[in-house]
C-alpha cells in the first residue's frame, strides 16, 4: 500500500488547521502527563493524619489523568498527528515548577494539588476555546478533559478549609 494513500483516510483538516490542532492536543497531552507525574510524586510524599485517604485519592486521580492523556493522544493520532509523551517532551513542554522531593504534609498536598489542577484546567480551557473554530471533534475531547478536571478539582478543593481556594 502506498503510504500517501493512507492520508485520504484522515479527517479533512487543512494543513495549517491540522498542525494547530495537533499542537493543541500535544500541549494538553503534556499537561496531563505532567499532572499525573506530579500526582504520583505527591502520592509517595504525603504524610499526616489524612495520609491514607489522600494516598488513595491521588492514585485515583493519576489513573484518571493517564486515561484522559490516552484519549487526547489517540485523537491526535486519529487526525494524523503523532503525539510525543516521552519524558523529554514532558520536560520541554512543562511550564510549572516540579514538586520538591521529600515528605509533604497532607494539607499542603491538598493546596498544591488544587493549585496545579486549577492552573492546568485554566490552560486547557484556553486550548479548548481555540479549537472551537478549528475542529469541534477535538474540542469535544478537551471538553471531556475539562469536565473531568473540574469535577476532580471540586473534590480536592472540598478538603481545603472553608473560604480558601
Amino acid at each position: 500500500m502506498n503510504p500517501d494513500s493512507t492520508l485520504t483516510h484522515l479527517p479533512p483538516l487543512g494543513g495549517h488547521t491540522h498542525d494547530e490542532v495537533g499542537r493543541v492536543l500535544q500541549a494538553t497531552l503534556v499537561e496531563l502527563l505532567d499532572l499525573s507525574l506530579v500526582g504520583k510524586q505527591l502520592h509517595w510524599s504525603v504524610v499526616g493524619t489524612q495520609f491514607r485517604p489522600m494516598h488513595l485519592q491521588l492514585d485515583e486521580l493519576v489513573d484518571a489523568w493517564r486515561e484522559l492523556a490516552d484519549t487526547v493522544a489517540e485523537r491526535a493520532v486519529a487526525i494524523g498527528y503523532w503525539p510525543d509523551g516521552q519524558a523529554d517532551a514532558i520536560v520541554a513542554g512543562r511550564d510549572v515548577v516540579p514538586v520538591a522531593s521529600g515528605p509533604v504534609a497532607d494539607h499542603d498536598v491538598v493546596r498544591q494539588l488544587a493549585r496545579r489542577m486549577a492552573d492546568a484546567d485554566e490552560r486547557i480551557r484556553v486550548r479548548m476555546d481555540r479549537l472551537a473554530d478549528l475542529d469541534v471533534v477535538s474540542q469535544d475531547v478537551l471538553i471531556g478533559v475539562v469536565r473531568a478536571l473540574e469535577k476532580q478539582l471540586w473534590m480536592v478543593r472540598a478538603q481545603l478549609p472553608h473560604g480558601t481556594r
